[in-house]
């Protein structure tokens, strides 16, 4: 809650709760998000789940509690409606590692080669793109392509090995990474798996090799959601953004989830720092004010969609 005036004090929830329906608006929130914002969204989820609900929605404004890449995704889905994103700085370090000039250079270096990008990358690369996937689809759109034809896939090289050895297709990988997922520390994992012998280690398959290499179950977070549910281990030690943790807690509350450690003892490098710059009272003015907005030139929204179809496409 806020001050609005000397007189006047904002309850940020009753206030969204009212701008929602006042303006027939929509909030899709990733599970990264904190958790005020996690519980008054309409829709949460992983980037697979919102892509399909942001196509679905019967709202006229979509509000993305997100990251940039997410909210463009959203926008590319639906031209007509306006989309907001509480802080336009929400950026993703994974993206930014993927400059489109650099990527199209790349590309042409393999012009017979399909080119399959993670979603988390911008309008940009989507364009450049010929299918899209997320961590949860990943396996099924590479297996979707002929054998014969030659993969390029960006921007993360850590999905992208292991979908190699997933699929045992020999692809072509951009060098991208996203730094959350690269800060987690090998040595003091088996160190907290140590401390707690029958604990279950689960990992997002945005981490390394060699984290992935040791992990129990490899998902995204979806996947990770459904794992603790049903698994039988009352203990996991989760290596991907914290946010998850909170919906984890919810759905399973008798378990015990601990966030993976990191290499950096100074920092909380287990979250993003783009997703936290999203809060309840950027929401709320987000949703007040109609702004920021995502604005995309139609060409490129025109080349972006084609891809990101084809992957809503599949079955």
């Amino acid at each position: 809650m806020i001050k609005n005036s000397p007189y006047q004090i904002v309850d940020f929830v009753q206030e969204i709760v009212r701008l929602k329906k006042e303006k027939t608006a929509a909030i899709l929130a990733h599970y990264y998000q904190e958790e005020g914002i996690q519980n008054i969204a309409d829709f949460l989820g992983d980037s697979l789940y919102l892509a399909k609900m942001a196509e679905k929605a019967e709202a006229d404004i979509i509000v993305f509690a997100g990251v940039h890449f997410m909210a463009e995704t959203a926008k590319i889905i639906n031209p007509q409606k306006k989309v907001l994103l509480p802080d336009l700085e929400a950026g993703c370090s994974l993206a930014d590692s993927c400059p489109p000039v650099d990527f199209d250079s790349f590309k042409q270096l393999y012009p017979e080669a399909v080119v399959v990008t993670y979603i988390n990358c911008s309008a940009e690369i989507k364009a450049l793109s010929d299918i899209v996937c997320t961590s949860s689809n990943a396996v099924e759109v590479i297996n979707s392509i002929p054998k014969d034809k030659q993969i390029i896939f960006a921007p993360d090289k850590n999905l992208g090995r292991y979908l190699i050895k997933e699929t045992g297709r020999d692809m072509i990988l951009w060098d991208g990474a996203c730094i959350v997922h690269e800060a987690f520390s090998f040595d003091k994992i088996v160190q907290l798996a140590q401390q707690y012998p029958k604990a279950k280690f689960i990992a997002h398959p945005e981490s390394e090799s060699q984290i992935l290499e040791i992990a129990h179950y490899i998902g995204s977070t979806s996947g990770l959601l459904n794992f603790v549910q049903e698994d039988k281990s009352d203990t996991f030690i989760v290596a991907t953004e914290a946010g998850i943790l909170y919906e984890m807690q919810k759905r399973c509350p008798s378990k015990q989830f601990i966030p993976a450690p990191v290499e950096d003892d100074s920092c909380a490098c287990s979250e993003c720092a783009f997703m936290k710059l999203n809060t309840m009272e950027k929401l709320y003015r987000c949703l007040k004010n109609e702004e920021p907005e995502i604005q995309l030139d139609q060409a490129l929204i025109e080349k972006a969609r084609l891809p990101i179809e084809r992957m809503l496409s599949l079955k």
